[in-house]
């Protein structure tokens, strides 16, 4: 599906479908993690099931205040004993499926929000 964002807002998501997202104009067919600055290609997990503490890990790193995560074509909500890691630190994650994640990181990125996203292709 291609999306329609205002590229001159950082690194906005072009299109995304069956195994591929396009960030600006560059095509990612691996898992991802994009934010307002840069982009982390080969994230890791090939699916939700394989999501680690070491993923979201990556995704606190970013240093952004929200945090989305996508989980492929059908909403997926990481085991309890992920997010608890999260909540520890004072943190949370919006799990939604991948598709709904690019349009909410666009949304959040034209808002000029702090906003990072792991994107399970």
């Amino acid at each position: 599906m291609k999306l329609h964002a205002d590229l001159r807002a950082g690194n906005a998501i072009a299109a995304h479908g069956e195994g591929y997202v396009v960030v600006g104009e560059r095509r990612y067919e691996r898992s991802l993690i994009v934010t307002p600055e840069r982009v982390i290609g080969d994230w890791g997990p090939a699916d939700a099931a394989g999501l680690t503490a070491a993923h979201l890990d990556a995704l606190l790193e970013t240093g952004c205040d929200v945090l989305l995560l996508g989980t492929g074509r059908r909403q997926v909500f990481p085991p309890v004993p992920l997010l608890r890691g999260l909540v520890e630190r004072g943190r949370s994650l919006e799990p939604m499926d991948t598709g709904a994640a690019c349009r909410t990181f666009n949304i959040l990125l034209a808002e000029g929000r702090s906003v990072a996203v792991g994107l399970i292709v």
